[in-house]
């Protein structure tokens, strides 16, 4: 990966490379991948709309799927959902997470995970929320709806439950599941609920339409792991 250091330069990078965002307080820009697109038989996905807006698509990001184990590549930050995998009611989804070489592609931390009522996919009107975890300790609970929000704060928190990558390069799991219970809303990591809400605060004004809806996958960008275990059942 490329760092880009001074103003100038910086300037010349977006001027020169059409489709490069520069991460959110970071030197780091988002990497277009090799023979990206998504290769996931049913499968679609979006990106986040200032990627959209820096010239980014769909295409910079990679999505492939062999046997039930997905393997994303990023690229522009993504979320990727197949439009038939829809829960309402009580319901949990739950994937294993394998970034196989931790901060590979990145300077920095990135984040992974799972999202759950999604409605309006791949429109400018689209909302859903997502869990995600960091190979540093740390995991994040956003959404869209359809401008950004966050749920426990702009860098997230860390819990002893997220498993950490022994360094740079070195491999790390996590478990991240999302329920609907009732009227609560919670996210656990490797068994532990590290996070929880009442609907009324995910359902509401500028968050979520409702908790049914299109669940899937979200990543950061420049970003690479494996998906195994994508499921849904009923609480």
């Amino acid at each position: 990966m490329r760092l880009v250091h001074g103003t100038a330069l910086a300037v010349a990078v977006f001027i020169l490379t059409p489709g490069v965002v520069a991460a959110q307080g970071q030197s780091e820009i988002s990497r277009a991948v090799e023979g990206g697109g998504v290769f996931a038989p049913g499968w679609t996905g979006k990106i986040d709309a200032n990627a959209e807006k820096a010239g980014q698509t769909l295409a910079n990001a990679k999505l492939t799927k062999e046997g039930d184990t997905f393997h994303v590549t990023t690229g522009p930050a993504v979320t990727y959902w197949n439009p038939a995998n829809k829960e309402s009611g009580n319901y949990t989804v739950k994937a294993t997470f394998t970034e196989p070489k931790y901060m590979n592609l990145n300077n920095h931390p990135h984040p992974y995970g799972i999202f759950i009522a999604g409605n309006e996919m791949g429109t400018d009107q689209q909302s859903y929320l997502y869990c995600a975890a960091y190979g540093n300790g740390n995991f994040i609970v956003r959404g869209f709806g359809p401008e950004p929000f966050q749920m426990n704060g702009r860098r997230g928190e860390a819990n002893a439950a997220v498993h950490k990558a022994a360094g740079p390069g070195e491999p790390v799991t996590q478990e991240i599941a999302l329920s609907v219970k009732g009227d609560r809303v919670e996210c656990a990591i490797n068994g532990t609920v590290v996070a929880g809400y009442d609907k009324s605060a995910v359902v509401t004004a500028g968050k979520l339409k409702s908790t049914d809806g299109i669940y899937g996958i979200r990543f950061a960008h420049n970003t690479e792991a494996t998906v195994s275990g994508l499921t849904a059942t009923k609480n």
